[in-house]
């Protein structure tokens, strides 16, 4: 997999066969990047859970939360965070989820997003927030080629629903210390998944 890089250090990492995902930097600034990371931080309504892995309930390796955007009790700053992901995609987002990841011990495992939570051929969008982490992007068939990717404060991360199919992604643990990191992920989900939360 080749990075190809344009517009100022904007990074496609796959094309619209297989994906797209697009890496766009700085979309916002880091004062307002630090702003928004300490109101979520405090504000969202952050969770624990626990899942089954080899026989046996284990925790989940960070904290979550999610919001239908149509219903009340959405933050401000998810409102302002959302108008600014559709000046650079255009479509009808209606879930932000939440990761957490509280330092270098909390991660996400190699997956791709559940294709039926999805409306087909919506994109996912990821902000992030807060302390730099590393996201692995890998091919799902030989040769299983993988990028490694920087994922930096007011940073965006397009991921075309063609990218689950192909393409794994995951945010791994580290060995050193590192600071607390919030992923936004704005989704379009069909009404039945939607209601869930």
């Amino acid at each position: 997999m080749q990075t190809l890089l344009f517009e100022q250090g904007v990074q496609r990492i796959a094309d619209d066969v297989t994906g797209p995902i697009t890496y766009f930097p700085e979309v916002i600034t880091p004062a307002l990047a630090a702003s928004w990371f300490n109101s979520l931080r405090e504000e969202g309504d952050w969770h624990e859970s626990t899942r089954m892995m080899y026989e046996r309930l284990v925790g989940v390796p960070r904290l979550h939360c999610h919001y239908a955007i149509a219903k009340p009790g959405l933050p401000n700053v998810l409102r302002d965070a959302l108008a600014v992901v559709k000046q650079h995609v255009d479509a009808p987002f209606n879930s932000i989820g939440l990761n957490c990841y509280r330092d270098e011990h909390d991660s996400v495992a190699p997956h791709n997003d559940k294709l039926h939570e999805l409306i087909p051929h919506q994109p996912i969008v990821l902000l992030s927030l807060g302390a730099t982490r590393t996201m692995v992007i890998q091919r799902k068939k030989p040769p299983r080629l993988k990028t490694e990717l920087e994922l930096e404060a007011g940073s965006l991360l397009l991921m075309g629903w063609n990218a689950q199919l192909h393409y794994d992604h995951s945010i791994p643990k580290l060995h050193h210390p590192v600071g607390m990191r919030i992923s936004v992920a704005f989704r379009v989900r069909p009404e039945r998944e939607n209601k869930k939360w």
